[in-house]
């Protein structure tokens, strides 16, 4: 097993039968100030360039990412892997110049490119 997915039994240990009951009773919304605040967390790191507390608030973020998608997975609706491999597909959709035969010739070039894909995609749904 590996890591990611250890620390995905972990956030279920915690939200299961046995788990703690200030994990269990996490909803998406009751984490939305969480979510506000490991973000602005990771943001103040960054600006600090303080990689020691930027490691360990990159932590306290996927905590929130895996922990709402743990919420989604109880009820039915979608589970961590789907979130993975959604913005992996993303990716590799959005850069065709890496992983296709698309040319671009300067970040410009793939900006505009990412951005046309991404027009495409909205108008598709």
């Amino acid at each position: 097993m590996n890591v990611f997915d250890e620390f995905v039994e972990t956030i279920a240990a915690l939200r299961g039968e046995n788990g703690c009951p200030w994990d269990i009773r996490q909803t998406h919304e009751s984490l939305k100030e969480c979510l506000l605040e490991e973000s602005g967390e990771v943001i103040e790191a960054i600006d600090k360039k303080d990689d020691e507390n930027l490691c360990e608030e990159l932590g306290d973020l996927l905590l929130q990412v895996v922990m709402h998608a743990r919420i989604a997975e109880e009820e039915g609706r979608f589970t961590i892997e789907d979130v993975v491999r959604g913005v992996n597909e993303k990716m590799i959709r959005r850069h065709p110049h890496v992983f296709g035969d698309a040319k671009v010739e300067s970040v410009e070039d793939g900006l505009k490119l990412w951005e046309q894909i991404k027009q495409q995609e909205k108008a598709s749904k």
